[in-house]
């Protein structure tokens, strides 16, 4: 059955949006924190920012390509927000008895290499995971949902990881550690949405059950700053 194409962005829509950039947020905030999950040294992050990739897999199948830049483009400027919020505290003055300047600095200073390496990192990466989602999904027609999110995976967060790595910590320390710290961090992340595609396939589902949409992009222009939606770039399935 054929639906019209969806001018109106639906309150569900805002609702996996939200969620995305929250995870976003807190991905940034928490990379600081490092752990050790599986026998793996890891960034806390790693808990939160593969889940932007599942809500921005979800986003693409059931809106298309069109709606999750808009979501991506709107947690870039969130996270950037993010930072100038940050930066303009901590250089805020402070009254003498207060003794937590520190902590505070070491927990949300965030330095100008570590912000351009997660900016570069994520927007690369979650272009080129939707821009393939979406070109895949035409080709299968609409099927093998799971080959399509980790194939799409595999690209960006392979891009994602190896771009916030190496520009993060090129030269800080020998090649051979920024090789394992980049294998490390992409097999945890490749795993983790490996193991959510059955929650996956069941999400996607059940929202286009209930949104009675599912867009396939025929005709999409992929350039991540085209940002004007044109009327024959979207087909919509229901």
């Amino acid at each position: 059955m054929m639906s019209k194409p969806r001018t109106l962005l639906s309150p569900l829509y805002f609702i996996l949006s939200t969620f995305f950039i929250i995870s976003l947020l807190l991905s940034n905030i928490t990379a600081g924190k490092m752990t050790v999950l599986f026998g793996l040294t890891l960034p806390a992050a790693v808990v939160f920012f593969p889940l932007t990739y599942i809500l921005g897999d979800v986003l693409t199948e059931v809106y298309g390509f069109r709606k999750a830049q808009l979501t991506i483009w709107l947690g870039l400027f969130a996270n950037l927000f993010m930072v100038v919020v940050f930066t303009i505290t901590l250089v805020l003055p402070y009254p003498q008895f207060w003794t937590d300047q520190e902590a505070y600095q070491r927990v949300l200073g965030m330095t100008p290499r570590l912000v351009g390496a997660s900016t570069i990192a994520y927007f690369a990466g979650s272009f080129l995971n939707a821009a393939l989602l979406s070109k895949l999904k035409v080709k299968t027609a609409g099927r093998w949902l799971w080959l399509r999110t980790i194939a799409s995976t595999l690209v960006g967060e392979g891009v994602d990881t190896a771009l916030f790595i190496t520009v993060a910590f090129g030269g800080t320390m020998p090649q051979a550690l920024l090789a394992e710290l980049i294998l490390a961090q992409y097999l945890w992340k490749v795993t983790y949405e490996i193991a959510f595609t059955p929650l996956t396939y069941l999400v996607v589902r059940w929202i286009k059950r209930w949104e009675q949409v599912d867009v396939f992009d025929h005709v999409v222009d992929y350039n991540p700053f085209f940002l004007k939606r044109r009327h024959d770039d979207e087909h919509d399935h229901g």
